[in-house]
């Protein structure tokens, strides 16, 4: 079955006592036993619910793995992978990074004895040199947050497994519509639930997804015995966010890129970030692996003085934190979603006080080019002193 159809028919033929369309929400936490020594599958919530494990199930079908596991958020989800490891073990990461990511790692894993060294993912040489004799995992963002890199993930995947280092993809930014980092080789998926897969800025969640049994059991007891499970109510939100998310991705694939060519253009614009591009240097790479493209790009600016004022006159867009809602939010990387990463690091990479990061929704995209045109133009005028 085509996943469009599977998005659509998420939870919908689950219920057959009823047949009720809608997947009901358990709310219950506690579940009666039949008699001593049998149970009807489900105990206590934190281990198993029935809503979340409809979520579950999709969650693990859609990325073509064994099983699915709903956490309270994506960090959530992060670090209950990050209990795979242990005292003492490395991990090589993606350097361009989500903030929140780097701050777990620098700021709570490094204390329990795990480190991380980051590099350009799709640099296998620069994953080789990082690599040590306790590296246990790679962590790959590929499009990555915010400068939208991109990971050859069948070579970088298939190195890992000849080493036996397990590998981590985050494919938060494309979701299984346009990605399945599993079919490629990789060990396990994280998604940051809250974003394209939930789709309407009103649910936190996090999805991990894992190939193999034994990883699959693994992640089981962690899921279970930390405890940052997604509750019944969540995981309903996300199952009806996911039924539309192939005509959410095709709008906003649609709508990025006809927004990024603008800019391209833009005499104020510097550059633009977007591996639907033709000047992006991984846009074959991404073609290859993927289906389609995200619809969340970075643009620098060539002078710095356009940030503050085009983040106050924009109206139609947002200026918000968080990327994957049908509205279209800016974000300006440096002092929000990056802030954690120390400045040295941020300036190597080009997460300076120029860059923009633009979550495109699912309007019209007429109103969307308009909404920037006269944000630019107002800034414009404010700097010229006009």
């Amino acid at each position: 079955m085509k996943i469009e159809s599977r998005l659509a028919q998420i939870g919908s033929q689950k219920e057959p006592a009823t047949g009720a369309v809608s997947y009901p929400i358990y709310h219950a936490t506690a579940f009666r036993h039949p008699k001593l020594g049998e149970s009807t599958g489900f105990d206590y919530t934190r281990t198993k619910n029935p809503t979340r494990a409809v979520l579950e199930e999709a969650a693990a079908d859609l990325e073509s793995g064994d099983r699915g596991f709903a956490c309270s958020s994506g960090m959530a989800a992060l670090q209950t992978i990050f209990a795979l490891l242990s005292q003492g073990d490395h991990m090589v990461v993606s350097l361009d990074l989500y903030g929140g990511t780097y701050r777990l790692l620098e700021q709570i894993m490094s204390r329990f004895g795990i480190t991380a060294s980051y590099v350009d993912t799709n640099d296998l040489d620069a994953i080789a040199a990082a690599t040590q004799d306790n590296t246990k995992a790679l962590l790959i963002e590929t499009p990555t947050n915010p400068l939208m890199m991109i990971t050859d993930l069948k070579r970088v995947c298939g190195w890992a497994k000849s080493r036996n280092i397990l590998t981590i993809v985050d494919n938060t930014l494309l979701t299984p519509y346009f990605q399945r980092p599993l079919e490629l080789g990789a060990d396990i998926v994280i998604h940051s639930a809250s974003k394209y897969l939930g789709g309407h800025n009103d649910v936190l969640a996090g999805l991990i997804v894992t190939k193999g049994a034994e990883l699959s059991d693994q992640m089981a007891f962690l899921h279970n015995s930390i405890g940052a499970v997604l509750g019944p109510q969540d995981s309903w939100l996300l199952m009806r966010g996911m039924k539309t998310l192939a005509l959410r991705m095709e709008r906003h694939q649609s709508n990025a890129t006809q927004i990024a060519e603008y800019l391209l253009k833009h005499e104020a614009v510097d550059q633009v970030y977007y591996p639907a591009l033709k000047t992006h240097p991984n846009h074959e790479i991404q073609n290859e692996q993927s289906s389609g493209n995200t619809g969340i790009f970075s643009f620098r600016l060539k002078d710095a003085r356009y940030v503050e004022p085009i983040l106050r006159h924009i109206k139609l867009i947002a200026f918000a934190e968080s990327l994957g809602g049908a509205e279209s939010l800016m974000t300006y990387p440096a002092v929000q979603t990056h802030a954690d990463i120390p400045l040295e690091i941020r300036q190597k990479l080009g997460v300076d006080d120029r860059l923009l990061r633009f979550s495109v929704g699912i309007e019209h995209v007429d109103d969307l080019i308009a909404d920037l045109e006269q944000a630019f133009e107002a800034a414009r005028l404010e700097i010229e002193g006009v």
